[in-house]
């Protein structure tokens, strides 16, 4: 079945599914909302007639689209708007990955009541200073090299050349082993770097989730984005689930079938409700 396409404030969401709740998908850098297509036709197959998906790319990263760079307010607001079309009677599950984690994590913060459920990729407490202080002096040069590096290549695109920052973004995202086509990657893509080393997130809220959360992590990156106290912290409220994985950054591509199989049990055994 063809998804339903609605246009929210000019950001193309995709719903596919039929049932009474509904799972939003938010992406991080550099992808798109293709990014979920293997978890969208698994839970769809697990749950016929109970889950809706929606998905959209994030506003600012579709390259048919103008340069579009929001504050993280207008980021919180721009999920709203969304979650409250897409599923306006009844919470949603976020399913969040990359900055899709950071902006869904401050959606949560100001509209607790609209979560049911949460599952999380890769990104936790990103914004402490428990993080900070667990990461060597390595990887925090290596953090600070591949984001500086993104958020230069943000400003190049802006007031320099296009076509020179789009290449300095797509040798970056090639280093990463990032699995996105490099057809799809685009400077334009590079503004929540710009805007987290320029202060303008500084104010993201603490990640304290409330709700039943699922939380994925790659085993075999050089860093982690999240601490391990903030670990023993979710873990220690019952119903909560961490899942290490043996892979990189993006555990859904690179262990599609475990983390599908992972992410449809818990929500079989965890109440929406």
């Amino acid at each position: 079945m063809a998804a339903r396409v609605l246009s929210v404030d000019g950001v193309a969401v995709y719903l596919e599914g039929e049932g009474p709740h509904t799972v939003v998908m938010l992406h991080g850098w550099p992808d798109t909302h293709r990014l979920w297509d293997a978890q969208v036709a698994h839970l769809l197959a697990t749950f016929p007639g109970q889950l809706c998906c929606a998905r959209f790319t994030l506003p600012g990263f579709d390259l048919t689209q103008p340069p579009r760079p929001l504050t993280l307010q207008g980021m919180a607001d721009a999920v709203a708007r969304i979650v409250d079309t897409v599923s306006p009677d009844r919470p949603v599950t976020l399913l969040l990955h990359d900055w899709g984690c950071v902006f869904g994590y401050e959606y949560l913060a100001q509209h607790p009541q609209r979560v049911a459920r949460l599952v999380a990729v890769d990104i936790g407490d990103h914004n402490a200073g428990a993080l900070r202080r667990s990461l060597s002096a390595r990887a925090k040069w290596g953090v600070a090299v591949y984001q500086l590096w993104l958020a230069l290549a943000w400003g190049v695109g802006r007031f320099v050349n296009q076509a020179l920052a789009t290449r300095m973004t797509r040798a970056m995202a090639a280093a990463l082993r990032c699995p996105t086509a490099q057809a799809d990657i685009g400077w334009q893509m590079n503004y929540p770097y710009a805007a987290q080393w320029s202060g303008g997130y500084r104010k993201a809220a603490p990640v304290a989730p409330a709700c039943p959360t699922l939380y994925f992590y790659g085993q075999r990156k050089p860093f982690q984005f999240q601490s391990q106290g903030w670990l023993d912290w979710l873990a220690a409220t019952p119903g909560n689930e961490i899942r290490p994985m043996p892979t990189g950054h993006w555990v859904m591509v690179q262990q599609p079938q475990p983390f599908n199989d992972h992410l449809a049990g818990w929500l079989a055994r965890t109440p929406a409700g």
